[in-house]
């Protein structure tokens, strides 16, 4: 990962944006610059992943003035810089973000919805003096912004950067860019064109396909990859075609509690069935407790799905951190989405599943998502999501949504069709998952529980009531997350649309707690 921030105005001094931006340091070690442009600043920290020679160190100047800042993944760069350079355009170095400018200048705003790329940029135009900034459509690399006293926009990776420069922040809408003032939709990935008509041997044969490519794409890289690996059906199919493709052993990792981590040992079979080279990190119960603060603060949310899961993610993405060299790591975010979970099994017609898809896919840059940016990042690592790859998610949306509820007594059953054969154990193909944040050990979130019940005692409703102004806490738990939210963000809770929860108006999800294992249908799942 890297992180960038932009600042159109002139008020407040590249000092304060430096000391503000400084909190992101975790994001790019490598290294970090600041530019001054008429008008305003750029500034970048790096994380060096392709191209990591000095010349790719941005921001990337144009002899015009012009400038931009990214922290992205710009896939099948190296055919388009061909064609650039074929137009007579010189690159200095092997990074793709070195091709944005060039692309701006030939595209003008355009060029985003050519990008096949998971990005979040801030450009300064020189000859118009204008600002532009974008976000990728799935909106995996973060961005955030907020407005000065004088009314200038300021934009950054996370929120931390802006507590204190503007009175609110709010995330940067996927699959738009900002230029004049405006907020311009270039791709909807929700929206459905012409619903496929695929038969059902040609869909499960074309979501196989566009998911080995988007695997394939995500393997570029100028340092060590690794993997995580839960044991689930979702990451042991990325790590099973990953090891395909490259053809060697590739570096898995899996982590859970000391008592009774449910998914390592699933995990430790898909290990074996491809011959990565597996490492498991153990957690207990004060690891997890001490972390909490840490991760609440680290992900700038109060969601309980998002904080729970993100424990064991964090936890892991620090002992990758400390004990490899690795510093990409490919996860198996967004398949619940695109396939449906155990709560989609109790949507009440296609028409619903469809928008509750639409629904997930638009916000998910606010929970899974920012749970695998977040995690990854504050360890000087970087998430790529094979998952969300552009072309992998239209064409699954596009899929009648009749033929993807779960008609056939297993929930994902395309996915799992589509992968039969020896890509995976049969058992773990067809086994139902346990909730992430469940899978790591169910003793886990009954500590957490169990910690906020100690803190609080009967007058907690009380005190959830000063948090009424958006998302009021409902349960001793969710009182405890926003607490410590509030601490670091007061005010901000508009940040989060809402709490990650099954549809509470279809039949049977109408439940107080987000995790699958409340659910009437979650059966076997996780044992």
């Amino acid at each position: 990962m890297c992180a960038i921030m932009g600042y159109t105005g002139t008020d407040l001094s590249l000092e304060t944006l430096t000391a503000a931006f400084d909190k992101l340091k975790s994001r790019g070690p490598d290294d970090t610059r600041t530019l001054q442009v008429p008008g305003g600043s750029l500034l970048f920290h790096r994380l060096a992943i392709m191209g990591p020679e000095p010349a790719g160190m941005q921001p990337f100047c144009w002899e015009d003035g012009s400038a931009v800042v990214c922290n992205g993944e710009l896939y099948g760069f190296r055919t388009m810089k061909l064609e650039l350079e074929a137009k007579g355009y010189v690159f200095q170095s092997g990074s793709d973000c070195e091709l944005l400018l060039p692309l701006w200048k030939e595209y003008g705003t355009d060029m985003f919805a050519m990008l096949d790329a998971e990005f979040a940029l801030v450009l300064y135009d020189a000859p118009t003096g204008q600002f532009v900034a974008a976000r990728d459509p799935i909106g995996i690399r973060p961005l955030y912004y907020g407005y000065s006293e004088s009314g200038s926009i300021l934009f950054a990776s996370e929120p931390k950067s802006l507590m204190g420069l503007t009175d609110k922040v709010m995330p940067f809408p996927p699959g738009h860019y900002y230029k004049d003032g405006v907020f311009t939709c270039y791709r909807d990935m929700t929206r459905v064109e012409k619903v496929s008509q695929d038969s059902l041997e040609e869909t499960c044969r074309r979501i196989k396909e566009l998911l080995i490519l988007g695997v394939a794409k995500r393997l570029d890289a100028d340092v060590p990859v690794g993997f995580l690996l839960s044991g689930g059906l979702d990451s042991s199919l990325v790590c099973a075609i990953a090891a395909r493709l490259l053809g060697k052993p590739i570096e898995t990792y899996a982590i859970g509690m000391d008592t009774d981590a449910i998914d390592l040992k699933y995990a430790r079979q898909v290990a074996e069935h491809i011959g990565s080279h597996h490492h498991e990190i153990i957690m207990t119960e004060k690891d997890v407790l001490d972390a909490l603060d840490t991760v609440v603060y680290t992900l700038g949310t109060y969601d309980i799905t998002t904080i729970r899961a993100s424990m064991g993610m964090y936890l892991l993405c620090k002992a990758i951190h400390e004990q490899s060299d690795v510093r990409v790591l490919l996860t198996g975010e967004i398949s619940d989405e695109l396939f449906g979970y155990k709560y989609t099994d109790f949507a009440p017609t296609p028409k619903a599943f469809q928008e509750e898809s639409e629904k997930r896919i638009r916000e998910l840059h606010m929970y899974d998502v920012l749970r695998a940016d977040r995690c990854i990042s504050a360890n000087s690592l970087e998430a790529r999501v094979p998952f969300g790859d552009l072309d992998f998610v239209e064409y699954v949306m596009s899929i009648d949504p009749a033929r993807k509820m779960n008609i056939y007594g297993k929930g994902k059953y395309l996915l799992r069709r589509a992968f039969e054969g020896d890509y995976l154990p049969k058992s773990i193909l067809q086994r139902e998952k346990a909730a992430f944040s469940d899978a790591v050990g169910h003793s886990m979130v009954d500590d957490l529980k169990a910690y906020a019940d100690r803190l609080y005692g009967d007058d907690w409703r009380e005190r959830a009531e000063r948090y009424a102004y958006h998302a009021k806490p409902f349960t001793k738990e969710s009182l405890l997350y926003r607490e410590i939210f509030e601490k670091y963000y007061p005010g901000q809770a508009e940040m989060v649309v809402d709490y990650w929860m099954p549809n509470r108006t279809w039949p049977g999800c109408d439940v107080d707690d987000p995790s699958a294992r409340v659910l009437g249908n979650y059966g076997a799942s996780g044992q």
